[in-house]
């Protein structure tokens, strides 16, 4: 996040230079944008949607902390703000503030426009920083940006850092990959970088469920390691190893698509790659002292409350801090019944209904590829139901050029489809197709069989994206099919209040409420490793507020195994105080018969801590994360 990457001494150069490369001449690219992620204290900042709430309480922060924030833009507006100048387009700002990167401070439906726009105006870094753009939008920015070779994107949704401070460690550069399905910028992205960064003395990782960016990572610093005889450390975090299986776990991005790898295959995979991975964001510090003083890399004379030494690199998909921001519900995709998804088909002129029972049953696919950035037809010739991705391959294709009907025979082959069958393939290939962006669909899966030269569908598993509908009133036909019936009760409840919550199956007895998704998983993970079984995974948001902790009270113990409640906030824009009293109110109104272990870091800690502690009721505060979740174990399982 801009206002957390200002401690770097060197500015970013307004365009890439290019590269000698002899006789022959390469065709530059997104590939050649990394660089703009050089950001520093010099970096000339502007802000997309300058004069608005969200904007204005960021850029007096980042100001605070010495963004070199030159002005902003505000559509139809000229003028100042907060002694700034006010522009009506980027590209008035490109030509009169000459910035290096753009901040973009708007509400999702007003995001992609926004992004297009600091693209045509070639800003070299462009930052958004706002949850749930449609994935449509995002997909179709994404086939811009390949075709350029001026600006790079990171996000959408992408804020960042804080444990390494209290080790006395500082950040070189903090990177938020961002935690929608598709960022514009990935890890190896940002290794790239760090690789040769003189400031830079040590990474850290944080990732999670969905997508291939951690196993694609570690790929990358195995041979990072091979080639260097003194590399750098790195430590890593992956959060999810207990998510709920097909479930969105609070960040837009967080879910396993099928056929992508899980937590814990993740882990395997940095572990091998020499990377030393821990369970919970407190561990950092302790990890990355030990390891920068063993690799001989760490500075001399620095502590928590001194001057702060630099030379940490962080860098997430998802941020453990969300950014100021008001959103109606957290829930990003939306599943239908199988009827409903074959009825789609049957209006496409696509041939389905229920399986009968006879016939081998391969798979066929259109959905979204993390790695590729872009749609594509994922196709399994498996015939085993109960795993339709066994074998399966994917054939990507550009959003707005769509698939090319020449790749459809590679797909044929790779389905073994009857010589018969394959003139019917495209005719499939091409309703999903349509299906997929008309809807604004996230994954549109099939089975189907193979019936005297034709192909006909017998199963289908449709997920859209929520975020069309929630954000923009988009495809409200298909969000009308949505049953509310087939879902949790309590988990539709805590839904209207913009919270993200997911009851688990299972005997767990402590109760969570935690504010951001990745603290949430890594809270989960946390009280698994030491023991404990978590009832629910529940996300206040990153602005939690003493209303949403009252709410989350009242979701949580409508849940009758749950023996005790573990609060674990982290808190940035969140202030601790704030929290701690709405804790109390929870507890008072709400007549709380079951002990709260209450875990506060971060802004206005003490404070919180404080209220806790001398509040008389059956609250346990903490600051610690291993004390805390030693107590909340303890008192479930003494109930």
């Amino acid at each position: 996040m801009l206002r957390h990457t200002v401690l770097r001494g060197r500015p970013v150069g307004g365009a890439i230079r290019k590269r000698d490369f002899g006789s022959t001449k390469r065709r530059l690219g997104y590939e050649d944008t990394i660089e703009n992620l050089r950001i520093g204290k010099d970096t000339r900042v502007i802000f997309q949607g300058f004069t608005g709430r969200q904007a204005t309480a960021n850029a007096k922060e980042s100001l605070a902390w010495g963004t070199n924030i030159v002005g902003g833009v505000t559509p139809g507006k000229d003028g100042e703000h907060l002694g700034k100048p006010v522009l009506p387009t980027v590209r008035e700002a490109m030509k009169q503030l000459k910035p290096d990167a753009t901040g973009i401070y708007v509400a999702a439906h007003q995001a992609p426009a926004a992004i297009e726009e600091a693209i045509e105006a070639e800003v070299p870094l462009i930052v958004a920083v706002a949850e749930h753009i449609p994935i449509h939008d995002i997909m179709r920015i994404h086939s811009i940006l390949k075709t350029q070779s001026k600006s790079r994107l990171v996000g959408a949704n992408a804020p960042a850092v804080a444990s390494t401070t209290r080790a006395g460690l500082g950040q070189s550069l903090c990177i938020g990959m961002g935690g929608d399905v598709l960022a514009g910028t990935n890890f190896v992205d940002a290794l790239k970088i760090f690789e040769n960064d003189e400031d830079t003395k040590g990474i850290v990782l944080i990732g999670e469920i969905g997508g291939w960016a951690e196993i694609e990572a570690a790929d990358w610093i195995k041979d990072y390691r091979k080639r260097n005889s003194n590399p750098k450390p790195i430590s890593a975090l992956i959060g999810g190893v207990n998510a709920a299986p097909g479930r969105v776990m609070g960040h837009a991005g967080a879910f396993t698509l099928p056929g992508e790898p899980d937590a814990l295959m993740k882990i395997k995979a940095l572990e091998q790659a020499g990377v030393t991975v821990v369970n919970h964001p407190e561990k950092f510090g302790d990890a990355m002292k030990t390891l920068l003083g063993s690799s001989g890399r760490a500075s001399s004379g620095s502590s928590a409350t001194g001057s702060q030494r630099r030379g940490m690199h962080t860098m997430r998909s998802r941020p453990t801090r969300e950014v100021l921001t008001k959103i109606s519900s957290q829930k990003r995709s939306l599943h239908i019944r199988e009827n409903l998804a074959l009825d789609l088909l049957r209006e496409k002129g696509i041939n389905a209904s229920e399986y009968s029972g006879t016939g081998r049953r391969r798979m066929l696919a259109v959905g979204v590829d993390r790695s590729g950035r872009s749609p594509c037809i994922i196709a399994s010739p498996a015939s085993i139901p109960e795993n339709p991705h066994k074998e399966s391959k994917r054939f990507l294709f550009d959003y707005r050029r769509g698939f090319d009907p020449i790749r459809a025979a590679a797909v044929a082959e790779h389905l073994h489809l009857a010589e018969s069958a394959k003139e019917s393939l495209p005719k499939l290939i091409n309703g999903l197709i349509d299906l997929f962006k008309k809807k604004e669909a996230l994954i549109l899966e099939t089975l189907f069989v193979e019936r005297l030269g034709d192909l006909k569908v017998v199963g289908a598993n449709f997920t859209f994206d929520d975020a069309a509908f929630r954000s923009t009133k988009r495809q409200a036909d298909i969000h009308a099919l949505r049953r509310i019936e087939d879902e949790d009760p309590q988990e539709v409840e805590a839904e209207e209040d913009g919270i993200v919550y997911i009851k688990f199956a299972g005997d767990g007895n402590i109760g969570t409420l935690v504010n951001g998704a990745g603290l949430a998983m890594n809270t989960v993970d946390a009280l698994a490793d030491a023991g404990g079984k978590a009832a629910n995974f529940l996300d206040t948001g990153g602005k939690a507020t003493s209303e949403t902790v009252k709410k989350s009270f009242q979701v949580i113990l409508q849940d009758e195994r749950v023996k005790v409640i573990f609060v674990n906030i982290f808190g940035g824009l969140t202030l601790g105080d704030m929290i701690a009293n709405g804790v109390l109110l929870a507890f008072k109104e709400l007549e709380m018969r079951i002990p709260v272990v209450v875990r506060i870091r971060g802004t206005n800690e003490e404070e919180g801590q404080r209220i806790i502690a001398e509040s008389g009721l059956s609250l346990h505060a903490y600051d610690d994360f291993e004390a805390a979740a030693a107590k909340a174990i303890e008192l479930a399982n003494s109930s």
